[in-house]
């Protein structure tokens, strides 16, 4: 099974929806022998056009939910939710409202076997603990906490590497026609946009499993 996963790293809903497939699939895997999905990892930026130097998280969020009243509710349901399926979200930390550019090339640098290692300590990175994940030097530091070469990466970033394949996710989502996420596609077929509880996943999988979806 091949899955396709469209995501930002500054979008909460992204880290639950993702979170909560990769719940569904252990239960597949243990279903069907042990078999592992491969997992595509692709480049979707919510706003594109931020400087490269990220903007003050609260007068961003507040701007884009339409007040400081109407952005403590929205970061409130997201932090419930996260709650709800084991993750911890302080928006309480998060000062910089970052470019996600630098932060994709360095994903589509990285060995295919640590992406998903890497795409967890991103997300950790900015929700946990409130960094600027738009910065190298933090990116830098993200790397080195995994096994990674995180030299070699930095060198790679400052020679522009990476901004090929992010540019081709990116002209891929719009092919496709993504316009929200998280996002996935199944098979090249069948696609889900929304962090869906593991249970939707899980049936998901179980349909393609046995062929039933129509």
């Amino acid at each position: 099974m091949h899955i396709e996963l469209f995501s930002d790293f500054v979008c909460p809903w992204c880290r639950i929806g993702i979170h909560n497939l990769f719940a569904a699939l252990e239960d597949w895997s243990a279903d069907n022998g042990g078999r592992k999905p491969s997992i595509t990892y692709r480049a979707f930026m919510l706003n594109p056009d931020t400087p490269e130097e990220g903007v003050p998280f609260k007068q961003w969020a507040a701007y884009l939910t339409g007040g400081p009243e109407q952005m403590k509710r929205v970061t409130d349901q997201v932090t419930d939710a996260a709650a709800a399926v084991g993750l911890t979200m302080r928006f309480d930390r998060i000062r910089s409202y970052p470019n996600t550019r630098l932060a994709h090339r360095l994903l589509a640098l990285t060995p295919n076997e640590h992406r998903t290692a890497l795409t967890n300590a991103l997300f950790q990175a900015y929700f946990e603990d409130g960094q600027d994940i738009g910065q190298l030097d933090v990116l830098e530091s993200i790397a080195a906490s995994l096994p990674l070469n995180e030299q070699t990466l930095a060198e790679q970033l400052a020679q522009g590497e990476g901004e090929h394949a992010v540019a081709w996710d990116l002209q891929r989502a719009d092919r496709i026609g993504v316009t929200g996420i998280p996002y996935f596609v199944f098979e090249s077929k069948f696609a889900l946009c929304g962090a869906y509880p593991k249970a939707e996943f899980a049936a998901l999988l179980g349909r393609m499993s046995f062929g039933t979806i129509i």
